[in-house]
């Protein structure tokens, strides 16, 4: 397959060398020529536009077979997030309308649902978020949706959870610096997916996902955060986080990820099978990938 993945970053790189890996012919779009040797380091072609700008999208060497859009805003608020996310994929879904790619993936996100009491949450949920940004999400889904049904534009969306893995997950990395709290009794449930794992389910969504449908890409264990932190804590022979009473102002926003997010349809529809099924055999690799490069230090807290 002729394949392009717009955004090879975090996610995208590691789906663009597995897919180099099985033979396709890859190509990755950056915003900018800084990491092309890195992508030609794992054999992906790189090319480099913007996809909110069509010009940009015109001059690509299309058509392709397989399309992801992974692409990640730069950290701005919903302005941002429309320009990125909202107006690129109307960019993209008009550029590929002369030769449309038989599938095309893109990864959303699991903050487009508002549920507030720790509700089981799956794919035909409400999605109303609180959130202006998340607002945005759900609008850009519903654009990909339209396009599948009224133009049978091969869409696939996956609703993707808190990403961990190498380098990255923000309670993990905040705990290791003696930077975090505990939030009141630590109910606030956590959904995570490991990296590995999100790269895996896009390629399995390449070759099984059906258009118009969405998949949740999430682990098989939503977690609260005090039995996140226990673990962790008996892992690494390190204290618990202090405690943080937090006022009654709070609660809404500690609320906003209150649901445990479901993944039946990833395994049964996509049948993906998970490389860490929950956060421990997760975590626990990468608290093993640390020791092996000596970045994380294995004595116990002193008294």
């Amino acid at each position: 397959m002729r394949v392009l993945i717009v955004g090879c970053g975090y996610v995208g790189l590691p789906v663009g060398a597995e897919l180099v890996r099985q033979g396709h012919e890859v190509f990755g779009l950056l915003r900018s020529t800084t990491r092309q040797a890195e992508l030609q380091g794992v054999g992906i072609k790189p090319l480099v536009a913007d996809i909110t700008n069509p010009a940009d999208l015109a001059k690509l060497p299309a058509p392709f077979d397989w399309v992801v859009n992974c692409v990640s805003s730069t950290g701005g608020g919903a302005e941002e997030y429309r320009r990125v996310y909202l107006q690129g994929a109307r960019n993209l879904i008009e550029w590929l309308a002369a030769a449309p790619p038989q599938k095309f993936v893109y990864t959303s996100s699991t903050s487009v649902y508002g549920q507030t009491d720790g509700a089981l949450v799956k794919e035909t949920s409400p999605t109303e978020p609180p959130a202006e940004t998340a607002r945005v999400l759900v609008e850009t889904e519903k654009v990909l949706l339209e396009a599948a049904r009224q133009k049978k534009f091969p869409a696939v969306i996956l609703r993707v959870a808190g990403i961990y893995g190498p380098g990255r997950g923000y309670w993990f990395k905040q705990y290791l610096k003696n930077e975090v709290r505990i939030e009141g009794k630590g109910e606030r449930i956590l959904n995570m997916i490991h990296r590995d794992d999100v790269a895996g389910i896009i390629i399995a969504a390449l070759e099984r996902g059906q258009p118009g449908e969405i998949y949740n890409a999430v682990d098989d264990e939503p977690v609260t955060q005090f039995q996140f932190f226990r673990w962790l804590s008996e892992m690494l022979d390190k204290e618990m986080p202090p405690v943080e009473l937090e006022p009654e102002s709070a609660d809404h926003e500690r609320g906003l990820t209150q649901r445990r997010i479901l993944n039946d349809k990833l395994r049964t529809e996509l049948r993906y099978e998970l490389t860490y099924p929950t956060f421990r055999q997760g975590y626990a690799a990468e608290i093993h990938r640390l020791k092996r490069t000596g970045e994380l230090k294995t004595e116990p807290d002193p008294e």
